[in-house]
C-alpha cells in the first residue's frame, strides 16, 4: 500500500518527531546565519565566515567513524532530548564574547553531537514508518525535506531580521531557545522506546558496520553521489555572506525555496519509471547556474540563480530511495546515519574549499570554480547513476 502524506500525520509519533526536527532546523539556520555574520564582521574573512557556518559538518567525519554505532544502541527519545539540550546550551555559549578559537572549538563540538543526532532521528523515522509500506520512509523523508525547505526560508528570513534589529548574539540566544523547545517536544511527546540494536556502542562496531555498508559497489557509488556534488554546492552557499554581506539571508531563503520546489516535484510528480533517469540531470542543475557567478550578477539575478540551482537538491531523494533498495533492513538505521554524517562532512569540506578559494580570489570566482568541480564529479559518476545500473542493484544484499 502506497503511503500518503495525510496518512503520515495519522501515524503515531510522526507528528512530534516532525515538530521537534523542524524546531531544530529553524534554530540551525538562524544560528548559522548569525554566527557567520558575527565572524565576518570581526574578521572580514570569507574563509572564517564559511567555516563558522558549515565547519561543524567537518566534525561529522569523526562522529561517523566513532559514534555512529550508538545511533541504534541508545534509547531514541532520551538521546534526541539530550542532543537538543546540548545544542541549546552550546548555542547560548556562542552568544557570549569569547576568543575566535573558543568559538570554533565549540562549533566543532556541536558538529560531533550532530553526527549522533542525525542517525538517531532518521533511524527513528524509519522505525516509526516501517509498517506503512515499502515507500513509508521515502515519503516521510520527503515531507521532512519539504518542511525543512519552508523552515529554512522562514529561519533565514527571520534570522536576517533579528540580526538587523536585535544583533547576531541576540539571534543566537533566540536559536538556543528553539533548540530547548525541540528538546521539550521530544521529551513530552515521543514514546519511550528501547534501543533498536543490542550491545554496547563502540568504535570497533562503528568501523565494522561502515565497512560492510561501503564494501558493496552499488552502495559505495550511491554514497559518493549523495556526498560529493551536494557538498561542493553547499560550499558555494557558504559564500553568500561574503558575496552579499547585507543580503545573505535573502540568498539563503531563495536557495531553500528552490530546494523545496525540487523536493515537491520529485515526491509528487515523478513516477517510478522516470526517477532513474532524473538523478544526473538534477545534479547538473544543482551546479550549472553557479557558473554564471563568474559575471558577478546583481542581487536579484543571484537570487534567481540560487533558487534555480537548488531545485537540483531533489536528486538526493531519488538516491536515498535507491540506497534503501540495496541496504539490508537490519542496517538501515546505520546506513542512513552514515549518509547523513557523510553528506554533512562533505558539506563542511566544500565550505572549507570554497572559502579558501574565495580568500585567494573572490567569492564570485570561488563559486564558479566550485560549481565546475561539482559538474566534473557528477559527470564522472554519471555512468553508475543512470537507469541501467538500477536493475543490477535492485536485489537486497547483505
Amino acid at each position: 500500500m502506497r503511503t500518503t502524506y495525510r496518512s503520515l500525520f495519522r501515524t503515531p509519533e510522526f507528528t512530534p518527531l516532525f515538530l521537534a526536527s523542524s524546531a531544530q532546523v529553524a534554530a540551525q539556520t538562524m544560528s548559522g546565519l548569525a554566527l557567520g555574520t558575527l565572524v565576518y564582521r570581526a574578521t572580514d574573512s570569507p574563509l572564517l565566515s564559511a567555516l563558522s557556518m558549515f565547519g561543524p559538518s567537518l566534525a561529522q567525519v569523526v562522529g561517523a567513524t566513532t559514534l555512529l554505532s550508538a545511533a541504534d544502541r541508545l534509547p531514541p527519545r532520551a538521546t534526541m532530548t539530550g542532543t537538543a539540550l546540548a545544542f541549546a546550551a552550546g548555542t547560548a555559549l556562542l552568544a557570549l564574547p569569547a576568543p575566535l578559537w573558543t568559538l570554533f572549538g565549540l562549533v566543532l563540538t556541536l558538529g560531533l553531537v550532530a553526527s549522533l543526532s542525525g542517525g538517531v532521528r532518521w533511524g527513528l523515522l524509519n522505525e516509526i514508518l516501517s509498517k506503512d509500506g515499502s515507500d513509508g520512509y521515502i515519503t516521510g523523508r520527503s515531507v521532512f525535506n519539504m518542511a525543512n525547505g519552508v523552515t529554512q526560508i522562514t529561519g533565514y528570513a527571520t534570522g536576517g531580521v533579528l540580526i538587523a534589529f536585535l544583533s547576531p548574539r541576540g539571534t543566537l540566544l533566540t536559536a538556543a531557545a528553539l533548540y530547548a523547545t525541540a528538546a521539550a517536544v521530544a521529551r513530552c511527546a515521543l514514546t519511550p522506546r528501547p534501543p533498536r540494536a543490542t550491545g554496547r556502542p563502540s568504535v570497533g562496531e562503528t568501523w565494522r558496520t561502515n565497512r560492510t555498508l561501503f564494501s558493496a559497489g552499488s552502495r559505495r557509488h550511491l554514497y559518493l553521489a549523495l556526498w560529493l556534488p551536494n557538498g561542493l554546492i553547499v560550499g558555494c552557499e557558504s559564500l553568500y555572506v561574503s558575496y552579499a554581506p547585507e543580503h545573505a539571508g535573502l540568498l539563503f531563503a531563495c536557495a531553500a525555496l528552490g530546494m523545496l520546489a525540487g523536493d515537491v516535484a520529485v515526491a509528487r510528480f515523478v513516477g517510478p519509471v522516470l526517477r532513474p533517469r532524473l538523478g544526473v540531470p538534477l545534479l547538473l542543475l544543482l551546479a550549472a547556474p553557479y557558473l554564471l557567478f563568474a559575471l558577478r550578477p546583481s542581487l536579484s539575478l543571484a537570487a534567481v540563480l540560487v533558487a534555480l540551482a537548488s531545485v537540483g537538491f531533489g536528486a538526493s531523494l531519488l538516491q536515498q530511495e535507491r540506497l534503501m533498495a540495496v541496504t539490508p533492513p537490519e542496517l538501515s538505521g546505520h546506513a542512513l546515519g552514515l549518509h547523513s554524517s557523510g553528506m554533512l562532512a562533505m558539506q563542511g569540506g566544500g565550505a572549507a574549499l570554497a572559502g579558501s578559494a574565495a580568500q585567494l580570489t573572490s567569492p564570485a570566482t570561488a563559486m564558479t570554480v566550485t560549481a565546475a568541480a561539482s559538474i566534473a564529479v557528477t559527470l564522472t559518476l554519471a555512468r553508475g547513476l543512470g537507469p541501467g545500473p538500477r536493475t543490477a542493484i535492485a536485489p537486497r544484499t547483505g
